[in-house]
Formats: structure tokens, C-alpha cells, sequence
């Protein structure tokens, strides 16, 4: 392969060293081509640059020391494994070095050679360094990529060692480098103080320094978050720059109306959220706006706002929620606001029958319904708005792009808001969210009471009943959540290692533990009819004990309930239990949390603690991403945005702050990307994300 016809596409099997074989290995790492050859970042660094004497070794550590070998021996154990060991002094001291079932080092290593050898330092009968990895002391003067440095250590696959993977990348950064273009225009790299893009690439695998090493990988996380928030500016501008011809009217009679009837008074959070929607809607640009609240803050009344106004202009609403218990949930409050102000108000879901719902489908179409209510019933291809205005999205991640997109198609440019009570921590909000205006709804409404939450282990199980019984005697109700059905269900979800069903719940609270109140079972598999019976039922008191799934996470409302018992704690995410907890302290009693849970796993304690430990949505949504990580935390697929590869959404803050303010600043000055000086970050663009930028985001 000629230098001059190197480029970064090329197969990785046509390089040095990679046949058939390694490269269907490297496949399986996602090493396709020589540029994820190049960018096939380190897990880890180790710093194997310092020898230290062996009478400084630290046992426990992971050191490099350098010594003549003395001895070496190779026996079998009488469990079968093969062990060398080789005997090193380097006259401060003697340290024996111990390989498990490579019986050839045995062969290699001779007596009065001086060799290089890393590895952890333990002490049993003798100091001994284990499984190191060495070279002979010749070798690594010469300059070793496996010692004497700050060595690479890549995430690999069971065929692939980290000696071959080492000599891989060195050798096609040796001879392929000159594939490496650079796409940052000179000014950016200048004002930036960033190092050049082939610096940076040979420096993230093989630094001459810790500071080498941080530059590169500035370079390379600032790059990758640049071509992303170039992404979301453009989509932002796209938005921005159509007119809608929808500009609504402010300061009518109807919304007047609609504020004077509130028996409460706005937060202030709520006051800043509708004047923000006020002033998009009054634009001729399509708002394009997140209303970000905690559980529990107030975003519905906001929604219901918005709705009046784009009513009151002579356009329809259509509001979508992920479940049929949350739109009808959404379609009984909002009934309650806007049926005595004339606006008609009609539910569309899963459980209406045909009739009706074709009578309707008619009165959406003739503009006789005002304001459309459901699940992904709303989408359907009979559903056709006469002028629809204004799309409110609820919890929006739960839907996909397609979904969202053809909600806003319904419409010529409606404007669009979107309300989520999973609190987007700003870190991931620059990302997924980057091309949308964001409202945040911080403080409850007065009146709101605290929930205390315990993490409780199964032992204490009998005491956690006795304190919800003396709650239910005080004229309160529960909640017992459970995270299945049942044990053995149609769906195939089978229960393990204890975990608790609701339908096996309900049994033992009915006819045990709770046989002298009445105890309710609400789940995702019953019908419309039933639900809608059981919630109706514990409103009004008649259920004391309510037994459920998830199907409760959002939506429900009664002001009562004061205790929540989850059931298998650790099997539910942290803004899941979060999200659970905010269906109690809706009324004016004290409430109370309890998570019953014998974690397993570090994780799931770390979950149980954070939980227990704060009310603050934001501050949970914060540990959440933490924890699980941006991947885990808030799909990215659902927002037709790419992984990140290389940045860290949480340790690389500034970077992505940064990296937005400048493609925010190209994309001002240059729309299209067209300058000369952009030219290669449009391609990289292009190819980043291929056919999905119209869906990078669909608000």
C-alpha cells in the first residue's frame, strides 16, 4: 500500500500484521477500518515509566522494577497449573517474579539477564511480583512500547492481547499517519489552544507525558463534541428561520378567564415557564421549548396555559402521553380547567371503541374538539386536525422520533412544548437537548409535603406492615408497588432470586396481612374498563391498599395516599423510584417512603442511598447519570443522536460547554458551513451522522 493512497476508510485487513483471521477478531471490537484503528482509544493508562528499588516496592501496588534474574524454576501444582518463577535482585533487595501457565517463559529467561518486569507487588512467604509483564532490559532501553512508560490498556476480546493491539496501532500511526486531515479550520485550533489532530492521535495511545496525554485527549473530546453541537445548532437555525405564519395574540379574554379560575397562585417557576411560552408563541418562529419540571411541580397547569392560548387564537392542541394511565390522567385535569372556560376537550386511547372514536376523529377534523388528548392514538393515520396549533409532548423520551415527527406533521409548523418530570441533568441536557429553549419548574406548589424515605432490608419486613397498618388506621391509603405481573406470565417474564409479583402480593395483603381493609390490584395487562374502576375506587376511598406495577409512575393523583411500600427496590432505576415516590405527599398528611431491598450489587446501593438521601430531582437525575452513565441514563437513540465515543458528559463539562459556543458561533456566521475553512467539519458532519440529521432531534 502506497503512503500517497493511505486513507482513513481503508479496511483494516490491508494493514501490517492484520489478516482474515485478526480482522474478523478486530470486527468484534468494532475495528473495521484504519481510522477506528486510530481512534480505538485506551481503557486506562498505566504508568510504567518509573522503576523503583526493591526495597521501596509497595506491596499491593502495581510497580516496575529492574533486575538481574538469579533463578528461575517451573513446576505444576498439584491443581495442574503450571507456574515459572524467576528469582531478581537488584542489590537493594531480591523479589521473586511468578507466571501462571506460560511454561515457555522458562525457556526464555536465563540466569544473569537484566529484565525490566511491571506487575502487582504481593507478599505471602516471600515478596513476589505476579503475572508481570517484562522485557529483556536491552529492549526497553531501546525504547518498548510495553515498558518503561505510560503504556496503553484497551478494552479487548478473549483472542486479542494487549501486546498485539499495542504493536497494531503504533505501527499503522508509523506509517499511516498522513491519512489524518485535519477538519478543525486553523483559527478554532489557535483560539482553542488546541494541538494538531495526527499529535493528538499519536499522543492518546503512546503520550511522552501526562501533559502530552491530557492535550491529546482535549483535542479528541473537543472535536467529536464540536461535530454534535454543530449538529443541534444547525437543526436550532433550521427551526428558527421558518415562518409559521401561526403568531398568536396575547393578553385575550379567555386566557384572562381561564387564570382568574385557578384556586391557586402560580410558583414563580411556572410564571417564568408561561411567559416563556407566551413569547415564543407570539413570535411567527415555531417554539421549539422543554418545560423542565421535578414530580409534582406544576407542569400540567403550564401546559393547560398554553393550551387556552392557542384555543383563544382559533387553533387546535394535541397533547401526547406514553400511557393510557397518563392521558386520561392529563384528560380529567384538563376537563377540569378548560371544560367551564367553552373548550371542548376529547380523549383518544387504546380503549375507546370504534363508534365513538370515529365520532371523534369527525369532530377533530370539523375544529368542533378543541383539545386532543391520548396516546399514540393521537398519531393514528385517521386522526386529522382542521388547524392544529400547538403539540405538547409528555415525557417525551419515552417515544420515538418517528412518533414525535409525525405528531408536528399533523400540522403546518405547529409549535411544539415539551414537559418532562425526569429532570435532565445539564451535562446530558447540552447534549440531547441542545437545539431546544429549556424552561425549569424548580420549586412545588405550597402545600406540597415532604416524603420521608427509608431504606428498609427484607428482615424488617413484619415492622414495615404493622407501620402501614397504623397509618391505614389514622384513615390513610398505600401503595404497594411490585416490578412484575406475576411470576410465570404469557409475556415470558419469569421472576428470580425472590422477586416479588403483584399478583402473588395481592393474594397475601387481601387474605393476610391486610384482611381487615380493602385492598385494590392495578396493573398494566387490565383492560380500560378496569383501571379506570380501581382509580376511581381509591380516590373515593373505597380501596384502602393499592397493589401495582409501574403503570402508576406517572399520572396519578390522590391526595390521601401518604405511604408507598416498593417491593425489589434494587430492580427499579433511580428516577423510576423517584418518579414512584412523587405519587405520594400530594395532600396535606405526612407521607412516607419504603423501599424494601436486599442489593446485590454496589450499584444498587449506591441507587437505595441516593434515593434515600435527597427529594431533589435534579440532584437524583445528577447521581443517575453517575451511576448508569449517559448511554443508560437517557437513550440516545431516541433521539436520533450518535454515541458518544470518547467524551465524558459528566468529567467533560467545560469541553462541552465550549465546544457549543463555538459551533453555535460557526453556525451564526456561517449557516450552511459553506466557507472553505469549514468545508472538512461539513463532510465530518455528513458523515457523523449520515441520513439522520433531519431526526438529530424532533422536538
Amino acid at each position: 500500500m502506497q503512503e500517497k493512497n493511505i486513507r482513513l476508510n481503508i479496511p483494516v485487513r490491508y494493514l501490517k500484521g492484520v489478516g482474515p483471521k485478526r480482522s474478523e477478531q478486530l470486527s468484534r471490537l468494532g475495528v473495521g477500518t484504519l481510522e477506528d484503528v486510530f481512534y480505538y482509544l485506551p481503557l486506562r493508562y498505566e504508568d510504567r515509566s518509573r522503576l523503583t528499588p526493591i526495597r521501596e516496592l509497595k506491596v499491593g501496588e502495581l510497580q516496575a522494577v529492574r533486575g538481574e534474574v538469579v533463578t528461575v524454576s517451573s513446576r505444576r501444582a498439584k491443581t495442574g497449573t503450571h507456574i515459572v518463577q524467576a528469582a531478581l535482585t537488584d542489590g537493594t533487595g531480591s523479589i521473586h517474579a511468578v507466571w501462571f501457565n506460560q511454561p515457555y517463559l522458562a525457556d526464555s529467561l536465563k540466569r544473569g539477564q537484566e529484565i525490566v518486569a511491571y506487575g502487582r507487588v504481593e507478599l505471602y512467604d516471600k515478596l513476589q511480583i505476579v503475572q508481570p509483564e517484562y522485557e529483556a532490559a536491552e529492549e526497553a532501553d531501546k525504547g518498548s512500547l510495553h515498558i518503561g512508560r505510560i503504556v496503553p490498556v484497551y478494552p479487548l476480546t478473549a483472542e486479542l492481547t494487549q501486546r498485539y493491539m499495542r504493536a497494531l496501532i503504533y505501527q499503522a500511526i508509523s506509517s499511516c499517519q498522513k491519512a489524518l486531515i485535519e477538519r478543525l479550520p486553523t483559527y478554532l485550533i489557535a483560539r482553542e489552544k488546541l494541538v494538531d489532530v495526527r499529535f493528538a492521535v499519536r499522543s492518546i495511545h503512546f503520550p511522552a507525558n501526562f501533559e502530552s496525554l491530557e492535550k491529546a485527549y482535549r483535542r479528541i473530546v473537543f472535536e467529536e463534541f464540536l461535530i454534535l453541537q454543530l449538529a443541534l445548532a444547525l437543526r436550532k437555525r433550521s427551526m428558527k428561520d421558518r415562518d409559521t405564519g401561526l403568531t398568536h395574540g396575547l393578553g385575550g379574554e379567555l386566557v384572562a378567564s381561564f387564570r382568574k379560575a385557578l384556586p391557586f397562585e402560580f410558583t414563580d417557576g411556572q410564571r417564568n415557564a408561561i411567559a416563556d411560552i407566551e413569547r415564543d408563541m407570539s413570535s411567527a418562529k415555531p417554539m421549539n421549548r422543554l418545560i423542565e419540571g421535578d414530580v409534582g411541580s406544576g407542569k400540567t397547569v403550564v401546559a393547560a396555559h398554553a393550551l387556552t392560548l392557542t384555543v383563544e387564537n382559533g387553533f387546535q392542541g394535541a397533547i401526547m402521553a406514553p400511557t393510557e394511565v397518563l392521558a386520561r390522567q392529563h384528560f380529567i385535569v384538563l376537563s377540569e380547567f378548560l371544560m367551564p372556560l367553552g373548550i371542548n376537550v376529547a380523549l383518544l386511547a387504546g380503549g375507546i371503541d370504534a363508534a365513538a372514536k370515529e365520532r371523534i376523529c369527525g369532530e377533530i377534523r370539523d375544529g368542533s374538539v378543541h383539545v386532543v388528548v391520548g396516546t399514540h392514538a393521537v398519531i393514528e393515520e385517521a386522526v386529522a386536525f382542521r388547524k392544529l396549533g400547538l403539540v405538547i409532548i409528555d415525557e417525551q423520551h419515552k417515544f420515538g422520533v418517528t412518533q414525535r415527527a409525525v405528531l408536528k406533521q399533523k400540522g403546518y409548523n405547529p409549535h411544539v412544548l415539551i414537559m418532562t418530570a425526569t429532570p435532565i441533568p445539564r451535562t446530558l441536557a447540552l447534549t440531547v437537548y441542545g437545539d431546544l429553549d429549556v424552561s425549569v419548574i424548580r420549586e412545588l406548589p405550597k402545600g406540597r409535603k415532604p416524603v420521608s424515605t427509608y431504606w428498609v432490608e427484607e428482615d424488617k419486613r413484619r415492622e414495615v406492615y404493622g407501620f402501614i397498618k397504623e397509618e391505614l388506621g389514622k384513615g390513610r391509603q398505600a401503595y404497594v408497588v411490585c416490578p412484575l405481573i406475576e411470576r410465570s406470565s404469557e409475556s415470558g417474564v419469569r421472576s428470580s432470586g425472590g422477586t416479588k409479583a403483584a399478583l402473588d402480593i395481592f393474594e397475601k395483603l387481601k387474605n393476610d396481612v391486610f384482611a381487615d381493609f380493602n385492598v385494590g390490584l392495578l396493573h398494566g395487562r387490565m383492560s380500560s374498563k378496569e383501571k379506570d374502576k380501581v382509580m376511581a375506587d381509591f380516590k373515593k376511598r373505597k380501596i384502602d391498599v393499592l397493589v401495582s406495577t409501574v403503570v402508576i409512575e406517572v399520572g396519578i393523583d390522590v391526595p390521601n395516599a401518604a405511604v408507598m411500600l416498593v417491593e425489589n427496590a434494587e430492580r427499579f432505576g433511580l428516577s423510576q423510584l423517584h418518579q414512584l415516590r412523587g405519587r405520594i405527599g400530594r395532600g396535606e398528611h405526612e407521607s412516607y417512603c419504603i423501599l424494601l431491598a436486599d442489593p446485590k450489587t454496589d450499584e444498587a446501593r449506591k441507587r437505595l442511598k441516593a434515593i434515600e438521601g435527597t427529594l431533589d430531582g435534579f440532584q437524583i437525575a445528577e447521581a443517575d447519570l453517575d451511576i448508569r452513565g449517559p448511554g443508560e441514563f437517557f437513550g440516545t437513540r431516541q433521539h436520533g443522536l450518535p454515541e458518544i465515543r470518547f467524551g465524558n458528559i459528566i468529567k467533560d463539562l467545560g469541553i462541552m460547554e465550549l465546544a457549543r459556543k463555538e459551533a453555535f458561533a460557526i453556525v451564526a456566521k456561517d449557516p450552511e458551513l459553506n466557507e472553505e475553512h469549514h468545508r472538512l467539519l461539513k463532510e465530518a458532519l455528513r458523515e457523523r451522522f449520515r441520513d439522520r440529521m433531519d431526526l438529530a432531534h424532533v422536538g
